[in-house]
C-alpha cells in the first residue's frame, strides 16, 4: 500500500461521521470506508485487498478514535 493511500484513508476516516465509525460492526465498517475510498480514487482489486487487510487490522484504533472525537463533542 501506498503513502498516499494510507494519508488517504486516514483523511477519510477523519471525514467519516464518528457516530457511524462507532456503530457498525467490522464488517460493515470494512465495506463502508472501502466503498467510500473507491468513490475518492479508484482502486483495482489487489489494492482493495491490501485496504481490506489495513482496515481490518486498525479497527480498535479507528475506533478508539471515533470515540475519542464523541466524547470531544461532549464535552465542548
Amino acid at each position: 500500500m501506498t503513502p498516499t493511500m494510507l494519508r488517504q484513508l486516514w483523511s477519510l476516516v477523519e471525514k467519516t461521521q464518528a457516530s457511524t465509525l462507532v456503530t457498525l460492526d467490522d464488517a460493515s465498517l470494512v465495506q463502508c470506508l472501502l466503498k467510500q475510498f473507491n468513490k475518492e480514487a479508484a482502486i483495482n482489486g489487489k489494492e482493495a485487498d491490501l485496504l481490506t487487510d489495513y482496515i481490518c487490522s486498525r479497527i480498535s484504533l479507528i475506533r478508539d478514535m471515533a470515540e475519542a472525537r464523541l466524547s470531544g463533542e461532549a464535552s465542548a
